[in-house]
């Protein structure tokens, strides 16, 4: 399933609560560790879907060869995986249940920290595994990313991935595997900027001051965040997180579970990683579902301004829900005026937080961060109602646990490294905007595009931490270079707030691949239980079937 976080500093308006996202709606991804039981309900409930949709199979190009690997890099490549229990890979309490299933068994994978320096220092890559399931003849592996970027591929497949594929075709024929990209979860060395308390910290610290002052305050806030992250993690191992190393990663892992050629499925984020791997390794791909796209053309700037566009989309679907439904709704029976109701009852918490259960507050930028989390999947939308109400009634409690999932806050306040690697990867990914003004243009374009995000004080125009980063980016947008590469299917629904319909139509425009529109309002739909998507993945992945031209599913409103 998608795992249904932001990812992002919520404080910072340029780069929106989201930036992309992580993957699919299942119970893992979430940011969080221990899920309340009622939102892994509403989790479960988004699966519960119907469709319907047509398939058939196009020609397909001529296949890239083969890419050899540098000799330099053979001991990564022809090394032998150490399977074995996955107890000690937990990072969490969430993982420390789920991996003690013996269906499972992980082990590490070894790579070069600097694949331009391969005898130098080393990474290790957490790696789970579902053997195949089912009787007849195993495909081969299934790699899968659930997003982020930042998500643990480990978690994801142990708590949603696989109870999501069950007892399916995909589950049967192929070995589902889960990893955790470099610097992520049980993947070393990991990506370290703050602890427990600054974090807690870090999410009371709004920033809307605008004025030359504020503007001042917020930039030192973000050099320090860059400090901590260079102390505790090291410059060395900050250059080398992005997605370009990444993929070679991947392409080490593909090579070490024995599989000439490699079967991907990725959400969110995990696209831009499965689209740079095709750019890299052309020829080294059987298939790729990518769900939830990233377009590798758009600018950080314009993914910014379309995803906060999104996100209102998806606001505006959840006030027009609210309105049709028998208790009143929180915003009003006017979905028109459902942002100017919600602006009077979201803005006052950022000078008064109101309780929020436990001894906790809820402020505004946890109250945005909330909402927004529970935009993702309109099964979300009667938990978000009661959320909302809760504003007027002097209780955050509902809203501060959305964000708490989002941010991968424990029950016992601590939080996984979610999303400092996002923040540490997205700096290494993406276009870096230094110019104040620039980055107050975004700023209001942003909240043109979201107005109920809006906090109604003025755009800080303060430059991010990526600004102040120690290292330059290792990635920037360009339409890839896949001459050769075998037909692919990308995934796109209409109404998702955090990869936006578009994206999909131009990165299977990029590929030369199949979409497969799907009509509804999520984020990511592969292998949720909806039976007309499977349909389409399971047949592309086991029988490389692509969909007809045109082909759609709809999901249940």
């Amino acid at each position: 399933m998608t795992t249904i976080l932001l990812h992002h500093r919520a404080r910072q308006e340029m780069r929106g609560p989201d930036r992309w996202h992580a993957g699919p709606v299942f119970v893992r991804r979430d940011r969080s560790r221990s899920r309340p039981p009622l939102l892994a309900l509403v989790m479960s409930a988004a699966v519960l879907v119907t469709a319907a949709c047509t398939t058939a199979a196009p020609g397909s190009p001529s296949p890239a060869a083969a890419t050899t690997p540098d000799p330099e890099l053979a001991q990564f490549y022809e090394q032998q995986l150490s399977w074995g229990p996955c107890e000690s890979f937990a990072q969490t309490q969430s993982d420390q249940a789920a991996f003690a299933d013996p269906k499972f068994d992980c082990a590490k994978l070894e790579v070069p920290l600097d694949y331009a320096a391969p005898d130098g220092d080393r990474a290790q890559i957490g790696v789970i595994r579902q053997k195949a399931q089912g009787p007849s003849e195993k495909v081969g592996s299934l790699l899968t990313n659930p997003g982020g970027p930042g998500v643990s591929g480990m978690s994801a497949l142990a708590s949603i991935v696989s109870p999501g594929a069950g007892a399916g075709p995909v589950a049967q024929r192929f070995d589902l595997i889960g990893f955790d990209p470099r610097g992520v979860g049980a993947s070393t060395p990991t990506i370290d900027c703050l602890n427990d308390q600054q974090w807690d910290a870090e999410r009371a610290d709004l920033d809307v001051d605008p004025s030359p002052a504020g503007v001042a305050q917020t930039e030192a806030e973000s050099k320090e965040y860059v400090e901590r992250c260079v102390s505790r993690t090291g410059v060395d191992v900050l250059a080398n997180v992005g997605t370009r190393d990444a993929v070679k990663d991947m392409d080490v892992l593909r090579a070490a579970l024995g599989d000439e050629k490699m079967s991907y499925l990725g959400y969110s984020y995990g696209t831009r990683l499965g689209s740079a791997y095709a750019e890299a390794f052309p020829g080294n791909v059987r298939a790729l579902v990518l769900d939830g796209a990233l377009d590798p053309t758009q600018s950080t700037v314009d993914r910014v301004v379309a995803q906060n566009a999104g996100f209102q989309g998806a606001f505006d679907a959840f006030a027009a829900w609210c309105s049709q439904q028998e208790t009143p709704c929180p915003l009003g029976q006017d979905p028109k005026q459902a942002t100017t109701v919600f602006q009077a009852l979201v803005r006052p918490l950022i000078d008064k937080p109101i309780p929020a259960g436990e001894g906790r507050q809820l402020g505004f930028g946890d109250a945005q961060t909330g909402v927004s989390q529970a935009l993702y999947v309109s099964a979300a939308y009667p938990l978000l109602s009661q959320g909302i109400a809760g504003l007027a009634r002097n209780d955050g409690t509902i809203l501060l646990r959305l964000a708490d999932f989002y941010y991968d806050r424990g029950a016992d306040g601590s939080y996984a490294n979610t999303l400092e690697a996002f923040s540490v990867i997205g700096c290494m990914d993406e276009e870096r905007i230094t110019d104040r003004e620039e980055v107050a243009e975004v700023g209001r374009r942003a909240n043109e595009a979201a107005p109920f995000r809006d906090s109604g004080r003025g755009v800080v125009a303060a430059l991010d931490q990526c600004a102040f980063w120690p290292v330059p980016p290792t990635s920037q947008p360009h339409v890839p270079q896949v001459e050769g590469l075998p037909p692919t299917l990308t995934i796109s629904v209409t109404g998702d707030p955090a990869t936006p319909f578009q994206a999909g139509v131009d990165l299977a425009e990029a590929l030369g691949g199949s979409l497969l529109k799907v009509e509804g309002n999520q984020h990511t739909v592969a292998l949720q239980g909806d039976t007309c998507v499977d349909d389409v993945v399971s047949s592309y992945l086991v029988d490389l079937k692509a969909p007809a031209e045109g082909a759609e599913c709809k999901l249940a409103a």
